[in-house]
């Protein structure tokens, strides 16, 4: 049994240091995690060293990082055999409490495979917060907003999160409670769950774009159960703004594309009357090399309403967009946009503002 045991360990020594062999772009570590960060004292900075190991220079092609909140850097040289690189990140805590795990793709000119780099931590104010950084109360719990905006939103299948901070306000110990109520689309994680009298927590939203399925700015709601004495159901309204996502394309890629023109960005509505809709034309133009499809419009105001006709174009193709607006009981100078989606890579959200005056 003995032998075994030995013999085993043998093996995985052995492949363990075939492993170490194999790649030749050698990282001091892989893993770091900076333990609990300050949202008030700004970005943390880490640097993963390697060796090259090679018999060849070595130059980093690209790092990618996984979110916005994370600045990586890198030797822009090439590296010698033998010689030290390294790849820099930057994380910015502000705005970002609980616990964050982000990743580092470095592609290289040595192997196909890129080494994916790991950063993980958690966020916290280490000064003692006041409950006037949190002016919207909801029974006792505080909150910086009274609504949670995700922002800009990609129409792909996979999860934006945001996280929003939430202090228990109270005297008494507050607990979060299953479940919680909120489209398929949106998930909700709270950390932690029960929150001491005067502790800062937070609310963790995903969001998928692909499951919404809709174009341009989108509200929706939430409702968080408690055992919060004074008003234990929290709703919460969830705003976010969805566009096509376009990878990165060649120049040769792009000058194939469609493309979007629009014979007027503005228009003037002229002096109108109450209660009687007004309606004006624009033309707008395939002016690229692929068909153009005119996905989704969408006026800022229920007060307008717009269709295209036709909403696919060939190159060359022009077709007209119908907008109507009425102003119902408003009176004076009134500004409406209407925001236009398409499949033109360049410029695929396009927006035209008009004004009109009320009498």
């Amino acid at each position: 049994m003995r032998r075994v045991v030995l013999a085993s360990l043998l093996i995985t020594v052995v492949f363990a240091v075939q492993a170490q062999h194999a790649r030749q772009l050698v990282f001091e570590e892989e893993i770091h995690d900076f333990g609990t960060v300050d949202e008030n004292k700004g970005p943390v900075t880490h640097e993963f060293v390697f060796t090259n190991n090679s018999n060849r220079p070595v130059r980093i092609l690209k790092v990618q990082a996984s979110c916005g909140c994370t600045t990586p850097g890198w030797t822009k040289e090439p590296i010698a055999p033998g010689e030290k690189g390294f790849v820099q990140v930057s994380y910015n805590p502000k705005g970002r409490p609980g616990f964050f795990n982000r990743s580092l793709t470095v592609t290289t000119d040595l192997e196909p495979a890129p080494v994916v780099l790991q950063i993980k931590g958690h966020v916290g104010n280490l000064e003692k917060p006041a409950a006037s950084d949190f002016p919207s109360a909801k029974g006792n719990l505080k909150f910086k907003t009274s609504s949670f905006n995700m922002g800009r939103v990609f129409r792909k299948d996979e999860y934006v999160v945001r996280e929003f901070p939430v202090m228990n306000a109270g005297t008494k110990a507050i607990q979060f409670l299953e479940p919680f109520t909120h489209p398929s689309y949106i998930t909700v994680e709270v950390q932690p769950r029960k929150l001491e009298p005067g502790e800062v927590g937070s609310i963790k939203v995903s969001y998928n774009g692909m499951l919404k399925n809709q174009y341009g700015f989108q509200s929706d709601n939430i409702e968080l159960l408690t055992d919060d004495v004074m008003n234990p159901r929290k709703s919460f309204s969830v705003f976010a703004t969805l566009e096509d996502y376009f990878p990165d394309i060649t120049p040769q890629e792009l000058a194939r594309s469609p493309q979007l023109s629009l014979a007027s960005t503005s228009l003037d509505f002229g002096m109108i009357r109450r209660n009687i809709t007004t309606e004006k034309e624009v033309t707008f133009t395939n002016t690229g090399k692929q068909p153009l499809e005119l996905r989704a419009i969408q006026p800022n105001c229920s007060c307008v309403s717009a269709s295209a006709s036709p909403t696919t174009l060939k190159p060359g193709e022009s077709g007209t967009i119908t907008i109507s607006f009425n102003p119902a009981d408003r009176k004076g100078t009134q500004n409406k946009a209407v925001t236009f989606y398409s499949n033109d890579p360049r410029n695929p959200v396009q927006r035209l503002t008009f004004t009109a005056y009320v009498q």
